[in-house]
């Protein structure tokens, strides 16, 4: 049996300014965004947080600070993507995310299938 690694991740992010909220990967239309460098997905970056942390190569503040204007905007799905590239270069495969989203001002239920979709075609696993 190969080595199986499990990492946990972590993201917060306020809300502040206008709105899409972008979780998973989906745009959900809210009075209020998130405030971050990139588009602010917390559900992306907790999951490329714990990918980076299983591998023991960081986490997204070192492979993408938010010094450096090449991040401003930045999809983060796209963010994720180099970060399964990086654990793939390494000889390290996914075989599964998990993530929990703790918003209470947006309505999770009604994106989770769009959601679950967008995640598993960044991470390279079949939905589940």
């Amino acid at each position: 049996m190969r080595e199986q690694l499990v990492g946990t991740g972590f993201d917060a992010h306020r809300f502040g300014g206008e709105g899409p909220v972008v979780l998973g990967g989906v745009r959900i239309d809210h009075e209020t965004g998130l405030l971050g460098t990139s588009d602010a997905d917390v559900a992306a970056h907790a999951i490329a947080d714990a990918i980076l942390g299983a591998a023991a190569i960081g986490d997204i503040g070192e492979h993408f600070p938010s010094s450096d204007p090449q991040w401003v905007g930045a999809d983060s799905l796209a963010i994720l993507r180099k970060c399964v590239a990086m654990i793939q270069d390494r000889g390290y495969g996914l075989i599964n995310a998990d993530v929990t989203i703790i918003a209470e001002s947006v309505r999770v239920a009604p994106h989770r299938e769009a959601m679950r979709t967008a995640l598993a075609s960044a991470l390279l696993v079949p939905l589940q």
